[in-house]
């Protein structure tokens, strides 16, 4: 009998630790299920690139949707206004089209920003429609922005006049555009031709090229519509295909930078746009290429 009442207490002790420890597990694994489903509260600041403007305007619309507590803001006109407004405080991400925390030519390294690599964009040569080029080579295009070159008809078009329309200096489009398609070649300076103007955004730029006839300048896929063509580079198609390849090199990286590690909002924020979700969703459907995508 004393024996039975022994192996009785052994198991409602053996039971009641069970239970503890497996309910003590369950309730770590809601109590975590809670924190990862908590609602996002706080106030998003983004400014900077207007190549990225299209972009991160959609993540922000899906980011609100997902995240009504968050109060956000997207503005755009030349990357180096995204990681000068977060050392400023005015902004809590700048975009940028390249990696702010690291010196690049022209402009030195941001010190304690911190780069958060989002996307790739290509970027493309644009004509206004009257130009009867399709294709463009390296050589073709450093003639051209240089002001060697002045005449349509020099590089198998059209016996016109060539207006070159370029962005501002700041501009992440202007980096990567004279890094990539140029091969570093130099542009012509602001004075030294009527024929030669320089634009703020990426929006500045499509309309210039648009009505203005027998103009040239670049902006990236996104923009690309209505009145204006995109060139060949070297034979090869403006395309995310392309990029993918590893065929047309005239991109650049986009980045969101940040004061210090992103917590909070920010973190929300660029971990949606990091998602799968926005990367093989949105970012594909706007021509952009996933951050992953090239290595």
């Amino acid at each position: 009998m004393k024996l039975l009442k022994k192996l009785s207490v052994i198991a409602v002790a053996t039971t009641l630790a069970f239970g503890a420890c497996f309910g003590a597990g369950s309730m770590t694994q809601t109590a975590d299920a809670s924190a990862a489903k908590a609602p996002v509260s706080g106030k998003v600041v983004i400014n900077g690139s207007s190549a990225m403007l299209p972009l991160l305007l959609q993540a922000s619309k899906e980011f609100k949707q997902k995240n009504p507590k968050v109060t956000i803001s997207v503005s755009g006109s030349s990357s180096i206004v995204g990681p000068q407004s977060v050392a400023k405080g005015v902004a809590t991400i700048g975009s940028v089209d390249w990696d702010a925390s690291k010196k690049v030519p022209g402009f030195d390294a941001f010190a304690g920003q911190v780069g958060h690599k989002i996307a790739i964009i290509p970027f493309a040569t644009i004509v206004n429609k009257s130009v009867q080029v399709d294709n463009l080579t390296t050589q073709q295009l450093q003639d051209i922005f240089s002001g060697k070159v002045t005449n349509w008809k020099q590089v198998g078009g059209q016996d016109a006049e060539i207006i070159v329309i370029n962005r501002a200096h700041g501009s992440g489009s202007r980096v990567n555009y004279q890094m990539n398609a140029l091969k570093s070649s130099e542009f012509m300076k602001p004075g030294t031709s009527k024929n030669y103007k320089e634009v703020s955004s990426n929006g500045v730029m499509v309309t210039s090229v648009q009505t203005t006839p027998n103009s040239i300048g670049y902006t990236d896929l996104v923009y690309v519509k209505g009145d204006i063509k995109a060139l060949k580079y070297n034979g090869v198609e403006a395309s995310v295909e392309n990029v993918v390849k590893g065929t047309y090199p005239v991109i650049g990286y986009g980045y969101l930078m940040t004061k210090g590690a992103a917590s909070g909002a920010d973190k929300a924020f660029i971990d949606y746009v990091l998602s799968k979700e926005f990367q093989q969703g949105s970012l594909k459907k706007m021509k952009f290429v996933p951050a992953a995508a090239v290595k």
